[in-house]
Order: C-alpha cells, then sequence, then structure tokens
C-alpha cells in the first residue's frame, strides 16, 4: 500500500526542467522505488505495471516524462556506456587494479554527464540484473512506446537524410566504438607478435572497418526493414568478428609455450569481451526480438558494473592461467621427488643426507649470526642470506631438504586427481599417494639422520678445538624454551608451511618470467655477452639458468622470507617466528651438546623433541594443503569422490601399511604408472 502512495508524490517531483544533478537524483529514486526490498523480482514488474498503468491515466506526466527523457538524451552520451561500460579504461592490469580500488574507496556523484557513471549510481544492486533480465515482452513493449520520442535537435543525424531511430544511431555508434576498440588491440606489436603466422598473414582486422562500414550504410538505406543487403552485410561483419576472436585466440598458444603474461592475457580477455559486446548489440537491432534483447544487454550490463568493482574478480580471472603455468611447472618437478622403486628410494635417503650435513652448516652460521648483536633488520637479513645460500648449495649438489618437496609434489597429485574416471584409477592414486608419503618420510628421515649427529661432531669439534661448544649454556636453555612445544611453535610451524608454499609460488613466476622476455635466448646469443663471456660459456650459462632459474628462485625466496619475515613482524608487533623441522632439530641438537648427557633429563628437552614432530607435520601438511588447492583450481579439477579415495586409502593401510614406509618388491606401482 505504501508504494501506491509513494508512486503520485514520485510523479508529481518529475521536473524535465530541472538541473541536471536533480534530473539524476529522481531517476535513482524512480530505480529505487522499482526495485523496492530488491527480493523478489515479481513485485518489481508488478510496480513497473503500476508506473506504466499511472503514466497511461495521465497524459501530461507522459509527456513531462517524455520529454525528461529527451532532455537526458542529451546531456549524457548513452554510446560510451553501451560500447564501454564494464571494460578497463586502460588496457594494463595494474592500472586496472589501482582504478578499481579508486573506484572502491571514493563515492560517486550524479551531477555527471558520463552515462557510464550515471548508470552504475542508478541500478547499484545485483537485482537490477535479475529483474530487468525476467521482463516480459508486453512489459518491454510498454516501456519501448513510452520512451518512443519524437526526434528533437540533439539528434542532427536523422534530421540529415536518413531515418535512423536515435536507438539505432546510438547501437551503430556503439558498434563503431567497440570495432575501433578491437582493430587497436588486434593491431598492437603485443599481440600481434605472438599471433600465429597464419593469423598474422590473414589479418581480418584489417577488413573488419570496410565490413561494418558496409553494415551501416545498409541500414541507413532501410532503417525500418531488415533487408537481403543488410543480411549479406551483417553476415560478414560477424564472420570478420569471429576471425579477429579466432586469431586473438592464437596468442594463447604462444603464452603455453613461452610465459604468460598477466597483462597479455589481461589484454585478450577485454578484446574477447568486447567482441561479445558488438555481439549483443548487433541483436538489439537485428535479432527477432530486438527489446528483449536490448534487456538483457541491460542486464548484462549491470552484472559487469558489479564485476567492475571487484578485486578478486580482476585477479582471479587475470591470474588463473598463470597460476595454472605455475601448477603445471611445479607438477613436472615434483615427479622428481616422488621414489617408486627401492634404487629411487635409496636415492631419496642420500639426497636428504646430504642436505642434512648442509643444514648442520646453517646451524652454526645462525648461532654466529646471532651472536653478532645486530640490529633486527641487519640480523634477519644475515639470517636469511645464509638461509638463502646453504639452500642454493643443496640444489646445486643436488640433495634435497624434505619441507621443500610437499608445494611441487601437490601438484604431480593433483594431476592424477583429474584421471579418476579412468579404470583402475582408484588404486593408481593411492599407490602414488603411498609413493608420496614414503618418499617425504624418506627425506625427513635422511635430513634428521645426518644434522643431529653432524651438529653434535662440529660443537665437540669446537669444544676440543676451541674450548667451548657451539652454544653456551645460557643460550642453549633459551633453545629449549624457545622451541617446546607447550609454547606456540605449532602455530610459528604453521605459518612456516605458509612461506613454504609462497617460496614455489615465487620460484613459478620468476621461471615464467625468465622464459616470458626470452633471458635463456638472449644470455646465450646477445652479442654483448657472447663478446664478454664467449659463444661456450654463454651458452653453459644460458642452459644452466634455464634449468636451475625456478629453484634458485624457490632458495632464495624462502632462506630471505625465513630470515627478514619475523623481523618486519616484530616491527609491527606481530611476534611471529619461523620454525623449520630441520633447523629446529640442528638446533636442539646444538643445545643437547652444549648441556651433555643430562640434557636426557630435562622434560623440556623432550618437549622440544615432541614439537619437532609437530612442526615437521605442519610443514610439510600446511605447504602441501595450500599447493594442493591451487593445482586443483588451475587444473579446474572438481567433484571429487573423496569417499572412495579414503575408503581406498584405509584399505591400503589395513593391508599394506608397509608400503607408506618401504618399497615394495613388486614393481606394479611403477608399470601402472600413467604416462
Amino acid at each position: 500500500m505504501k508504494a501506491i502512495e509513494d508512486l503520485p508524490e514520485l510523479l508529481d517531483a518529475l521536473d524535465p526542467d530541472a538541473s541536471l544533478v536533480h534530473r539524476h537524483l529522481w531517476l535513482i529514486k524512480l530505480v529505487a522505488w522499482l526495485r523496492g526490498s530488491g527480493t523478489s523480482v515479481p513485485a518489481t514488474h508488478s510496480r513497473l505495471n503500476l508506473l506504466l498503468d499511472a503514466l497511461q491515466q495521465r497524459p501530461h506526466t507522459r509527456a513531462q516524462l517524455q520529454a525528461w527523457w529527451r532532455t537526458l538524451l542529451g546531456t549524457v552520451d548513452a554510446t560510451a556506456l553501451l560500447a564501454d561500460y564494464g571494460f578497463a579504461s586502460r588496457s594494463a592490469f595494474v592500472t586496472e587494479l589501482a582504478e578499481r580500488i579508486y573506484m572502491k574507496l571514493l563515492p560517486g556523484t550524479p551531477e555527471t554527464s558520463d552515462a557510464s557513471a550515471l548508470f552504475s549510481l542508478v541500478f547499484n544492486q545485483a537485482f537490477d540484473a535479475q529483474w530487468i533480465a525476467a521482463l516480459d515482452e508486453t512489459a518491454l513493449a510498454r516501456v519501448a512506446d513510452l520512451l518512443r520520442a519524437p526526434v528533437g535537435a540533439n539528434h542532427a543525424r536523422a534530421d540529415a537524410g536518413h531515418a535512423l531511430t536515435p536507438w539505432q544511431s546510438t547501437v551503430l555508434e556503439a558498434i563503431t566504438f567497440c570495432t575501433s576498440q578491437i582493430r587497436a588491440a588486434g593491431f598492437s606489436p603485443e599481440l600481434r607478435l605472438r599471433m600465429s603466422a597464419p593469423a598474422r598473414e590473414n589479418s581480418a582486422f584489417h577488413a573488419l572497418a570496410a565490413d561494418l562500414d558496409d553494415l551501416y550504410k545498409a541500414c541507413q538505406a532501410s532503417p525500418h526493414a531488415i533487408t537481403e543487403a543488410q543480411q549479406k552485410a551483417l553476415h560478414r561483419y560477424q564472420h570478420q568478428l569471429d576471425a579477429c576472436r579466432h586469431a586473438a585466440s592464437s596468442v594463447y598458444t604462444h603464452l603455453d609455450v613461452h610465459g604468460i603474461s598477466v597483462n597479455l592475457v589481461f589484454q585478450l580477455r577485454q578484446l574477447r569481451a568486447r567482441v561479445l559486446r558488438v555481439r549483443a548489440l548487433l541483436d538489439c537491432l537485428f535479432a527477432a526480438h530486438p527489446q528483449t534483447q536490448s534487456a538483457k544487454l541491460m542486464a548484462h550490463l549491470v552484472t559487469v558494473g558489479q564485476e567492475r568493482r571487484s578485486l578478486i574478480a580482476l585477479i582471479g580471472s587475470n591470474s588463473s592461467m598463470l597460476a595454472a603455468k605455475v601448477a603445471e611447472r611445479s607438477s613436472e618437478v615434483g615427479e622428481h621427488y616422488i621414489t617408486r622403486t627401492m634404487p629411487e628410494y635409496r636415492a631419496m635417503l642420500r639426497q636428504a643426507a646430504g642436505g642434512g650435513a648442509v643444514m648442520s652448516i646453517t646451524t652454526l652460521m645462525k648461532f654466529v649470526v646471532l651472536s653478532m648483536g645486530l640490529s633486527a633488520f641487519w640480523g634477519g637479513f644475515f639470517a636469511g642470506m645464509n638461509y638463502a645460500l646453504s639452500f642454493v648449495l643443496v640444489q646445486l649438489l643436488h640433495w634435497t631438504v624434505a619441507t621443500k618437496q610437499p608445494a611441487m609434489t601437490a601438484p604431480a597429485m593433483a594431476a592424477k586427481l583429474k584421471e579418476l574416471n579412468h579404470p583402475g584409477a582408484i588404486e593408481i592414486f593411492v599407490d602414488e599417494v603411498a609413493n608420496l608419503v614414503r618418499s617425504q618420510m624418506a627425506a625427513i628421515v635422511g635430513n634428521l639422520a645426518l644434522v643431529i649427529p653432524c651438529v653434535i661432531l662440529i660443537s665437540t669439534a669446537m669444544w676440543f678445538g676451541l674450548g667451548q661448544p657451539m652454544i653456551d649454556k645460557a643460550t642453549a636453555d633459551h633453545v629449549l624454551h624457545g622451541l617446546t612445544l607447550l609454547g606456540p611453535t605449532a602455530l610459528f610451524a604453521a605459518f612456516t608451511g605458509i612461506l613454504l608454499f609462497a617460496s614455489s609460488i615465487i620460484a613459478g613466476w620468476v621461471e615464467n618470467w625468465f622464459v616470458l622476455h626470452r633471458l635463456d635466448s638472449a644470455l646465450r646469443y646477445n652479442p654483448s655477452i657472447t663478446a664478454f663471456l664467449g659463444s661456450a660459456r654463454a651458452d653453459r650459462w644460458a642452459t644452466f639458468m634455464r634449468n636451475n632459474i625456478s629453484g634458485l628462485a624457490a632458495n632464495v625466496s624462502l632462506g630471505l622470507m625465513l630470515g627478514l619475515v619475523p623481523a618486519f613482524a616484530a616491527f609491527f608487533g606481530l611476534g611471529l617466528e619461523v620454525r623449520h623441522v630441520t633447523l629446529g632439530t640442528g638446533q636442539v641438537a646444538a643445545a643437547a651438546a652444549s648441556l651433555g648427557l643430562e640434557v636426557l633429563n630435562l622434560s623440556a628437552f623432550w618437549w622440544c623433541v615432541a614439537a619437532l614432530g609437530v612442526t615437521g607435520l605442519l610443514n610439510v601438511g600446511v605447504s602441501f594443503y595450500l599447493a594442493l588447492l591451487l593445482a586443483l583450481r588451475a587444473h579446474n579439477v572438481s567433484g571429487v569422490d573423496r569417499a572412495r579415495i579414503s575408503a581406498a586409502i584405509r584399505d591400503r593401510l589395513r593391508t599394506r601399511l608397509r608400503s607408506f614406509f618401504w618399497p615394495e618388491p613388486e614393481p606394479a606401482s611403477t608399470n601402472n604408472r600413467p604416462s
């Protein structure tokens, strides 16, 4: 009842001669009245019919509304709204991200002649797209009849001899605008150089303008009926649009091979969206029910206007290919960390033992840095460099550190989940789970089996050579109280798992950047570099960097994060620290070497031993879980039958528990491994 009482008051406030801002404010109030509570589409449609009935009964108000509509069309540019609304004003991803943040933080004003800005204020809820798209033909016809005003002075093109209606002229101008944007994108060097050779040689972007001009002339010749000439011109233009879209799609093949650029993906998505917008605009002119298509276009504009403000939608849609590329590369690397045979298992133990030996030296250098009494930043920096150099040394010696594996093995497991519909795929996947668990256990055991005796050996040698162990008793007590399970060790271990995962993302991004910019080719053939290094050495450096850039990026970034993140967290008062199972084991071993056998009688020591188990589990588990989630989304894996997988794993645990810890003598899993 309140709506009926409000409507006369709203119509009485209509004034076509009001100022621009007051006309726009009236429009905002009208749409808000139509929207109502914003929960019921039939209720909104009833309000619209109520409005149309009231205007039918009030000819003077109807004439005022038509005059108001003509004034609105003369003061705002509907062409820009139809052609450009929802698109980025720049072709760069970072610029668009900054603009969306700007739009979120700053309010808009109705005192504007920008139709897009006014549209976003008027239709500012996602519900508007629902009720507009659901309008039936009868309601649309009544609205069209209401807004079909005589052509005024603002439409000089209609007075110039052709009989295009204002709506037809606006739509055709919007199509022209979109066409120019499509051609500009197609001719940009960034896209053109990456198109396939046939797409460049038979460029549809050249002919697009001429075909649009033919379509425009055909519409001018017969604006009120769709003629055979219009159909032919429309067919040619649509064919060129499809050819432009296919030419742009050929860029994706180049990106798959030579690396992903978020900016390039962003431009490709913009180009594709503009082609789809042109098709929607063509339907508004040539479809069997143009009014329905126009309503669908308006609903689409509301939707893209909502998405235009979303930061998550922008980042997610344009970084999905990069995430897939990172997951794909991590999957390839992760295969090398999964052991399936006894020789591979023994090799993993040896590589992990070597990594543990290096970590003992890292432990020594950590205490050396701490003893220097540096400021928080420089202490964190040198600690990070200590970790980074150690990890790089492990990589160059072809050894391994256990906690770095999960972020690489998770994508490999996610790739296996894509094949679960094949016969016997569940059993093969469970085999891979057993292989993965066994490999991870071997890596941890190998690391710890050597880091403990090596740290004790170094500490003992220092005792005999320098008269004091690696650390004094006060430092040893501090280590035992800091690494105990009774403190925040579990939280810090989970946080370290996040850093381990982040290092794998950085590694994938750096490798993609290296490949995208063809730096291996530059190292191999650049005249300045070959003149300095020589051709043979330049070739070796290029090959080395191409094969190791991912690992170097992962190791350096992880080391610096382990050292610097706690320093930055302390600056902000967060109190975050890192807990790495191999490094933590080395510190506990150093404390034990300093305190002697009496350490076995200390409860703090055993709480630290328990904490090391929890730390290893959380380091590995959190890193693996995050990497698996990323890989599942990147590979578009969905509908996984978790119940069947869980049941199969439980059955394996009951019947073949040994396979999770020791390679089985039969090579069945190797033979069944998918190629």
